[in-house]
């Protein structure tokens, strides 16, 4: 079985608060964006197997994959293993939440190839267990995310539209970029969702992209705001980081807006002398 891994973005990030289990509390916006990992899955085996090309995927019980076949087997009591062959092509601290689509995607194929022995509502309560993204991505829309990023309300009034995708290929953990968060300093202006749901998709959500992790994760990683100024200067109509970072997106108007920034951006010197990855892609919605 092949399954499209999808990665995300986060249109708007809010730190509410930290929780007494460790965890912040956050309101985010986020959507699945048309950059994939690739995951496979070969049954009839004896135990779990996780293989990945990539230096710096694990490929033992660390690995989201792995923990979410466990856990769909320990739920089930089916007694059975599986491998899974992992080709990465969403860039990993970056901010785009492959490990956990990765983990969805183990959760929704085991579970269709055993004929859905776990309704998709129980699917998503499970997976809040291996990772806060894992219930968004085995959802898989537009959805305002509150709680630890778990409790869902889906937003319908998304659009799909062109974006480019600047990654420094600099990872950032998300677990230093939240220790070094002073709440105390985010932003004081806040969303109010329910606003959001009257707001036209274009310009008037463009004005109200923000994200409470994006200047502590540029005081570790500064290229962040290289990469927001270069899509920006490109004719972006919001740029953003996404997530804990390091990756970058700017929202286009149509697509040949998008493709001629790309083609400037890929040719320019500061892209061509560094590391760094770009993607054309869309929102799906």
């Amino acid at each position: 079985m092949e399954i499209k891994s999808p990665a995300k973005i986060n249109l708007f990030l809010e730190v509410c608060g930290k929780r007494s289990d460790g965890y912040h509390d956050i309101n985010t916006l986020m959507c699945c964006i048309k950059l994939y990992d690739t995951v496979r899955l070969t049954f009839g085996q004896k135990e779990i197997s996780v293989h990945c090309s990539h230096p710096d995927v694990p490929e033992d019980e660390t690995n989201l994959a792995w923990r979410a076949a466990q856990l769909f087997f320990d739920t089930t009591r089916i007694g059975e293993g599986i491998r899974i062959d992992i080709e990465k092509n969403i860039p990993i601290g970056a901010g785009l939440g492959g490990g956990s689509s990765n983990a969805a995607a183990v959760l929704k194929g085991l579970n269709s190839h055993y004929g859905s022995p776990v309704s998709n509502n129980a699917l998503i309560a499970a997976g809040k267990s291996i990772g806060a993204d894992v219930p968004f991505f085995i959802y898989e829309k537009p959805a305002i995310a509150t709680g630890i990023g778990d409790i869902l309300t889906p937003c319908d009034f998304i659009k799909s539209c062109p974006i480019l995708l600047l990654y420094p290929s600099v990872p950032v953990s998300t677990a230093k970029v939240y220790k070094k968060l002073n709440l105390t300093l985010t932003k004081n202006k806040k969303i109010n969702t329910k606003i959001l749901f009257e707001l036209k998709w274009g310009q008037d959500i463009a004005k109200q992209l923000f994200n409470d992790l994006e200047s502590v994760a540029s005081a570790i990683c500064p290229e962040i705001q290289e990469a927001k100024s270069s899509l920006m200067a490109h004719d972006a109509s919001a740029a953003l980081m996404t997530g804990s970072g390091s990756a970058v997106f700017g929202l286009y108007e149509n697509v040949e807006i998008a493709k001629k920034a790309y083609n400037a951006i890929s040719q320019s010197q500061m892209f061509q002398n560094r590391m760094w990855q770009l993607h054309l892609s869309h929102l799906i919605i």
